[in-house]
C-alpha cells in the first residue's frame, strides 16, 4: 500500500486496522494488527481505549470480543518475554458542570459549530438519544484523555466505514477529523486501509463521502 506524502504514520494506521477489524468481528486479522499496534508504539492502555471506544459505534459484543482477543495477544507476548509499555491511565475528571453541558461543549469544539438550543431531527424525535450522545459519548468517552480527539476520530470513522450504510454520520465525523488536525492526505490513506480491511464496497462509499467533504471545504 502506497503511503501519501504527509499521510498516516504506522501508529495511526494501526488504530484504523484495529478499529476496523474489531467492528467487522475479524478476530484473526485483529490479532495480527494488535501485535503490529504494540510494535508500532501504541501502549497497552491506548489499545484498550481504542477497543472500548469502538463499542459506542459497533456495540458491546464486538468491543468485548476485541478486548478478549487483546488479552490473548498480551498473554502470548508475555510468554515470549516481550514487555509492552503499559502507558498512562485516564486522568480523573474534575469538572462539576453537568455532563450534558460538558458533552455539548466537547461536541461544539469538535464540530466548530454552536449546538442549537432547540432539538431537531432525530434528537427531537427521540430526546433520550440526544441525552445519551452528549452525556455518555461526548462527556464520558471523548473526555477521557488516554487518546487524543484525533485518535478517537480515527477509531470512529474506521468503525462507521466498516459497518457501512451510515454515510451521514461518516460525513459528519470526516469533517470533525479535519477539524482536529487530520489532513486530507491522511484521510485518503484511511480509505486505502478500509479497502484492505473492509472491502471494495465500503471503501468506495467512504471515498465518495470523503470527496464530498473535501469539496465542501474549498
Amino acid at each position: 500500500m502506497k503511503t501519501l506524502e504527509n499521510g498516516l504514520n504506522p501508529n495511526q494506521k494501526s488504530i484504523i486496522y484495529i478499529a476496523s477489524f474489531t467492528a467487522k468481528g475479524d478476530l484473526e486479522n485483529l490479532k495480527v494488527q494488535l501485535n503490529s499496534g504494540l510494535d508500532n508504539g501504541l501502549t497497552i492502555n491506548e489499545i484498550k481505549e481504542i477497543l472500548v471506544h469502538t463499542y459506542a459505534y459497533c456495540g458491546f459484543p464486538r468491543s468485548i470480543r476485541g478486548l478478549q482477543t487483546f488479552m490473548e495477544v498480551l498473554n502470548e507476548r508475555k510468554a515470549k518475554g516481550i514487555a509492552d509499555k503499559e502507558g498512562k491511565q485516564a486522568s480523573e475528571i474534575k469538572n462539576d458542570e453537568a455532563k450534558y453541558q460538558r458533552g455539548k461543549k466537547i461536541l461544539e469544539e469538535l464540530t466548530k459549530t454552536p449546538q442549537p438550543e432547540t432539538l431537531s431531527g432525530y434528537s427531537a424525535f427521540a430526546p433520550a438519544i440526544d441525552t445519551f450522545l452528549k452525556e455518555h459519548l461526548f462527556a464520558d468517552i471523548f473526555e477521557r484523555d488516554v487518546l487524543t480527539f484525533a485518535q478517537r476520530e480515527l477509531v470512529t470513522i474506521s468503525v462507521i466505514a466498516t459497518i457501512g450504510d451510515a454515510e451521514p454520520m461518516l460525513k459528519s465525523h470526516l469533517g470533525i477529523s479535519l477539524n482536529v488536525g487530520i489532513n486530507p492526505n491522511q484521510l485518503q490513506d484511511f480509505v486505502s486501509i478500509i479497502k484492505i480491511s473492509s472491502g471494495e464496497k465500503n471503501a468506495k462509499s467512504a471515498k465518495e463521502v470523503l470527496d464530498e467533504v473535501l469539496k465542501s471545504q474549498k
